[in-house]
């Protein structure tokens, strides 16, 4: 189904930049809204339950996933992580952008459900730089920075699949190039169709 909005899907591997950059876009861009997953991982830091994530129970999401609420769902590092699929459709309905955080497993996903669908892959400038961020967070124990590194190297061999790459070597770079992405989506024949339905109606455009 077509909808007036747009759904952008972000995906990165883990100390990529990609939460950052998100973040910086919304506070940029009010017209576009964060997509609130549901995740069985416990809070870090400030994470509150509804603003980054729903921290759910492994029994909760079971149920979802019975249910068939969610867009995609994926395992990563030993945690299960899922999109509801109503929330992002009423967004989207109500004109909204929509933007996704999400690994590339879900990405992926997604594309196959909602075809119009902008993916987007951040990548790290380097293995060295991508290790350097991990350790500099000082979240995660060496054993688990070692397998982000792993994971991070199947992630990245999907990037072709996607339709924008951005290199995340200087943030600054890295924030026009993703704000440029969401603009020029906007200005597509077929978004403007979708978004502008009453102008293309008064214009006489099939």
């Amino acid at each position: 189904m077509d909808y007036p909005g747009n759904l952008f899907v972000v995906a990165a591997p883990s100390g990529a930049g990609k939460s950052s950059l998100v973040k910086a876009l919304l506070e940029l861009d009010a017209h576009v809204q964060p997509s609130v997953s549901h995740t069985t991982r416990a809070p870090r830091g400030q994470e509150k339950h509804g603003r980054e994530y729903f921290f759910v129970s492994d029994a909760e999401f079971d149920t979802m996933v019975k249910t068939d609420a969610f867009l995609e769902w994926a395992s990563v590092h030993q945690h299960r992580y899922g999109t509801s699929k109503k929330a992002i459709e009423d967004r989207m309905a109500q004109g909204a952008d929509v933007i996704l955080e999400i690994d590339f497993q879900g990405a992926l996903q997604v594309k196959k459900i909602f075809t119009n669908a902008v993916t987007i892959f951040i990548l790290p400038p380097s293995w060295e730089e991508l290790r350097a961020r991990l350790e500099r967070r000082g979240e995660d124990t060496s054993e688990v920075i070692e397998l982000r590194l792993k994971n991070a190297a199947l992630e990245v061999a999907q990037v072709h699949q996607f339709d924008f790459v951005i290199i995340n070597e200087l943030f600054d770079r890295a924030l026009f190039d993703l704000k440029a992405i969401v603009h020029s989506q906007r200005l597509k024949f077929s978004a403007q169709r979708r978004a502008r339905v009453e102008t293309f109606k008064a214009l006489h455009i099939p």
